[in-house]
Parts: structure tokens; sequence; C-alpha cells
């Protein structure tokens, strides 16, 4: 069994992780303008990874969409500042993107699909909006502590979800889709969320408890719930990848592949935790 576990791939995996550790505690614990350069270039990288996938990461479509991410994040940093400014200019942001990729679409036809524009358009949403929900939850009150469930629901889910998978796994889970994951990880990764989670909340239930009225339980929900959607994430990047039959989004992280890679469920996690935050807090 220990074979089994300890391969070369694992401890490669392993060692990527702990940098990945590293770089994450400096940008999280940090904070303001560390942790939004941070994110803003993981949504940069990562944004770059999916339109090249779709060979427009160096066009005029690709280019637009690094403009709006930008804009993006720019009315993300106003916001701390002037409070109201992002109500009133992210509806024209997504206008803007609208108009100016069809535009490029019409003037240059037939030099771009229609696959090609819609993926400029999702991935400034995709990637960028909701990779920033990291920055915004570390921006919360109490959001020092908060932030952390991200990678708690995410990583954690998925180092117990793949530990259970190889020393228990039997019954598939998306067989197709992705035939090394099983029901069996599936619940172990939920289950190793929410323990760590809990354990969590009752290490830092001092601090916590100006957010949550109950800090254990509340955060063994988060944690359980965010592991849920954050395996629907990893399936997502899962099917994406095989309807272009790529294997990784890139090779940044030995062992892991490019930043959507690694960041594939912590996509889908980041507003959840977000929102779950804001519903279970005080």
């Amino acid at each position: 069994m220990l074979k089994k576990l300890f391969t070369k791939s694992f401890l490669t995996r392993c060692t990527s992780a702990v940098f990945l550790v590293i770089i994450t505690l400096v940008i999280l614990l940090a904070g303001g303008m560390v942790t939004f350069t941070g994110i803003a270039a993981i949504s940069f990288i990562g944004l770059m990874e999916l339109l090249r996938v779709y060979q427009i990461h160096k066009t005029l479509l690709g280019l637009i969409s690094y403009l709006i991410t930008a804009g993006y994040y720019g009315l993300l940093w106003m916001e701390q500042i002037k409070q109201g400014i992002w109500q009133e200019y992210f509806p024209m942001l997504v206008i803007l993107l609208i108009m100016f990729l069809m535009a490029v679409y019409v003037l240059t036809f037939p030099k771009f699909h229609a696959e090609q524009v819609m993926a400029a358009f999702f991935g400034v949403f995709y990637v960028a909006v909701m990779l920033s929900y990291i920055y915004q939850i570390r921006m919360l009150n109490g959001g020092i502590i908060l932030v952390w469930f991200v990678f708690l629901s995410s990583w954690i889910c998925d180092t117990c979800a793949y530990l259970a998978g190889v020393t228990m796994g039997r019954r598939k889970l998306a067989p197709i889709l992705s035939p090394n994951k099983s029901i069996e990880g599936s619940v172990g990764g939920v289950l190793g969320s929410f323990l760590f989670s809990v354990l969590f909340g009752i290490l830092f239930e001092k601090s916590l408890k100006q957010v949550f009225e109950n800090p254990a339980l509340s955060c063994g929900i988060v944690g359980a719930l965010g592991a849920v959607v954050s395996q629907i994430g990893d399936l997502c990047a899962s099917a994406m990848k095989r309807n272009k039959e790529i294997k990784d989004y890139g090779t940044l992280i030995p062992g892991h592949g490019g930043i959507l890679d690694r960041f594939d469920s912590v996509i889908f996690v980041a507003p959840a935790i977000y929102y779950l935050c804001i519903y279970l807090g005080r």
C-alpha cells in the first residue's frame, strides 16, 4: 500500500505543493497590495493558459480579454478607496467586453471562430473574476482567517480524495471524464475537508467568534460544502481539457501542470466560500 502511495509522481506533487503553500502564505498573510497583486498575477497567467488552449492568447481577442481583466482589477482596487464605484462601472465593463469581442469577430471574419470569441469572454469571468474572490474574502472582516477556507476545502479535499481513492477507491465517480476519480475518494475528500475545517474552527475559535456564532460547526459546513464545489470545479476543468484533447493547461508547476490545473477547484470554491461566509456570518 505504501508503495502505491509514495510514487515518484506523488513525491513531485508534494514537493510542488510545499512551494505553493509557502507562496500562498506570503501572498495571503501580507494582505493589501501584496494579496491584490498576487491574485491578479495568478488570474492573468490562468487566463493566458485558457486562451492558449483556444489559440487566441496572442491575438486581438486575447488582448481585449487581458485589457478588460486589467480594468476589472482596477475597479476592484478602486472599490477599496471609493465605495460605490464597483456597482457603477462593472456592468459597463461587461458590455464593453461583449462589444469589442464581437466587433473583432465580424470585422476580421472569418479569421476567428465563434468558439474562440466565447472563450475570450468566458475566460475573463471563469478565471479572473472568480479568482478575484480570494482577494475579496481576504478583505472581509476576519478575512485573514476566512481566506484559508478556500484552500482547506479545495487542496485538502484534493489530497484526501487522492489518498482515499488510491487506498479504497473501487467505484468510478465519472469514468469517462476522469477515470482515476472514485466515489470513495470523493467522499473521503469531503470528510477530510470537513474534519480539517472543524479543527481549524476550534483552533481559531476566539478570532472566528467575531464572524460565526458557532465557529466549529460553521467552519465544518463551509469546509464540507466548499469541498463538494471544489470537486465540481475540478471535473469542469477536466471536461474542458477532454474537449480540447489536452492533458494539462501548462507546465508551470511540476507534478500539477499549469495554474489552471492547480487552481481549477479554487476557481469554483472562492466565490462559494465568500457567499457562505457572508450568509453564515453574524
